[in-house]
């Protein structure tokens, strides 16, 4: 089912479908929606990336089947497992707004293949695992009541279980290739209809794109054509730039270096004047669920000099949370980020 777009009535009775995000910038998106989007991207400072999926189950990472932690057929199988008992998807907004941030991203799609949405290409998601819930759209609904921005990450680069999906170590035909554009068109297509208004897609494995066949026959150009033609204010990113058009861009959490490999170094360097997103995990171990990483969490002065740093170079910080396997938030890391949180109210953003 189709979310609509939440719709304001001002006293003049026109109709207004700003979305909620957007609110601060509704005469600018009624004229333009994109310069909208980059408007509010590059004011918004901070935001929280949440990482949840089939690896979470195991507790060793996001990169779990692809490193040869189990089979494919041994990862498929979690979905009867995968429950999502405490996912909450109203607790993570207000965990973020809490925060002091301004945006959330979730991974829709990632590099497992497993969709946290309800999708007619793959049986392979969370509505058709035991949990039964369309994880994405319970967000979606919660951030647009609450006025957040919903980011959705999506891994176009690296497939582990798509037949015709680009992996390491696999070679494809331009034959294979077009039947994976097809499958990631309608995907794409899911996300920009069915959840309302988006704040960005996050094409994920960049590098990936680059370093394959991909480069030439996916057409990445094109797809972020198709994102701006069904929703104007969406912003697209490709990691560190592949093709120039992106958005904004993004990279860990210190800049590649000049002299880095191209494909490291992407768009990041050039004089394009677009938002650079740095991006720095919690468990600094890794971005899913990672048990080691206990007690070893970022704490508050250093997501504080993290966020000075970024804020310095007129930046944006995402800082990401791995949920726990039942979904449910890491109080390490709530402790954490409210009282990063409480400074922001307090001081506003380190300049």
């Amino acid at each position: 089912m189709k979310r609509p777009i939440s719709v304001l009535v001002p006293q003049d009775n026109e109709i207004d479908a700003t979305p909620t995000y957007l609110f601060d910038y509704a005469s600018l998106y009624r004229e333009d929606a994109r310069r909208a989007g980059l408007s509010w991207f590059r004011e918004a400072r901070y935001g929280l990336g949440v990482h949840f999926g089939l690896y979470s189950l195991i507790g060793r990472g996001e990169r779990v089947l692809s490193e040869g932690g189990l089979t494919e057929s041994e990862y498929r199988a979690l979905t009867d497992l995968f429950t999502c008992a405490r996912f909450d998807a109203l607790e993570l907004v207000e965990f973020a707004i809490a925060s002091g941030m301004r945006y959330i991203r979730f991974t829709a799609r990632g590099e497992d293949g497993f969709s946290l949405f309800n999708t007619s290409r793959s049986p392979f998601n969370s509505a058709a695992s035991k949990a039964r819930r369309d994880l994405l759209g319970e967000l979606a609904s919660a951030c647009e009541y609450h006025g957040i921005g919903l980011c959705v990450q999506y891994s176009l680069g690296t497939d582990m279980v798509h037949a015709q999906g680009p992996r390491p170590g696999r070679d494809l035909t331009i034959a294979d290739l077009e039947r994976y554009r097809e499958f990631v068109y309608g995907q794409l297509e899911e996300l920009l209809t069915q959840y309302g208004s988006l704040a960005a897609i996050c094409l994920d494995g960049a590098d990936q794109v680059g370093s394959h066949a991909l480069s030439k026959h996916f057409e990445s150009e094109n797809v972020i054509r198709y994102i701006h033609h069904i929703q104007p204010q969406v912003l697209v990113s490709l990691g560190q730039g592949l093709v120039g058009s992106e958005d904004f861009l993004c990279c860990g959490e210190d800049a590649p270096a000049e002299d880095a490999p191209e494909l490291e170094r992407g768009w990041i360097h050039r004089k394009t004047g677009k938002t650079l997103e740095y991006r720095v995990s919690m468990s600094g171990k890794a971005w899913g669920y990672h048990v080691e990483s206990a007690g070893k969490h970022l704490r508050e002065d250093r997501v504080w000099s993290q966020l000075a740093k970024v804020c310095k170079a007129d930046g944006n910080l995402l800082v990401g949370t791995a949920l726990m396997p039942d979904g449910s938030l890491d109080y390490e890391d709530v402790t954490t980020l409210v009282d990063v949180g409480k400074r922001i109210e307090d001081n506003g953003f380190p300049r």
